[in-house]
């Protein structure tokens, strides 16, 4: 597949994996239009994901413990944002009524949980990261009787990448970078691995 004019290298990069995994993910949910979408996980994914949810229409929560990535997602349009460092995002949300749909990009066990607990009756739960242990529990009485759906989602087809591209196109997202020279890779690792990267890291030669 091509890159369609009006999609720069810089942001096809990062949109041809979290654009697209993230599109992906919104599209299985089943969002519609007013529905509350609770995104955990503001980060290269997240912010591309909380844009599509926007698109979709629904009413957003943006969920980090980095300020600069709920600034972020300010910047992007959220509705609400919660720092989890410092609130418990089950109670902010369920405060603003619970969420229909909660995609998880974070990559911790207790992020999966949580995102299921801010679920409404009938709220549907979608698994995009892949925490290491492999593992989430999952509390049966709640998700029963709850309607509760669970999704998992992996990245996409051709048809959501060329829906991708045509949305960035259009001017409907924003990728944000950071451009780095190849050789300063070892240092954009660590950056990275530290939390200093906001979202995504493109390289240039």
């Amino acid at each position: 597949m091509c890159v369609p004019e009006g999609v720069s290298s810089r942001d096809a990069a990062p949109l041809t994996c979290a654009g697209v995994t993230t599109y992906k993910a919104i599209k299985v949910s089943g969002l519609r239009p007013t529905e509350r979408a609770a995104i955990f996980g503001i980060g290269g994914l997240g912010h591309l994901a909380l844009q599509y949810a926007r698109i979709f229409g629904a009413v957003t929560v943006a969920v980090d413990v980095t300020e600069a990535k709920l600034a972020l997602a300010t910047e992007l349009g959220a509705d609400h944002t919660v720092n989890a460092a410092e609130t418990d995002p089950v109670t902010a949300i369920r405060e603003l009524g619970g969420a229909d749909v909660a995609v998880v990009l974070a990559a911790t066990p207790v992020v999966l949980e949580q995102a299921h607990a801010a679920l409404r009756r009938g709220g549907r739960l979608v698994l995009v990261s892949l925490p290491k242990d492999n593992i989430m529990r999952l509390p049966v009485f709640e998700t029963v009787l709850g309607g509760i759906s669970v999704i998992g989602s992996i990245v996409g087809t051709r048809v959501d990448l060329a829906e991708v591209f045509h949305l960035h196109a259009a001017g409907r997202t924003k990728v944000d970078v950071e451009v780095r020279k190849l050789d300063e890779i070892n240092d954009a690792i660590s950056d990275v691995l530290a939390g200093r990267v906001t979202a995504r890291v493109v390289f240039e030669p």
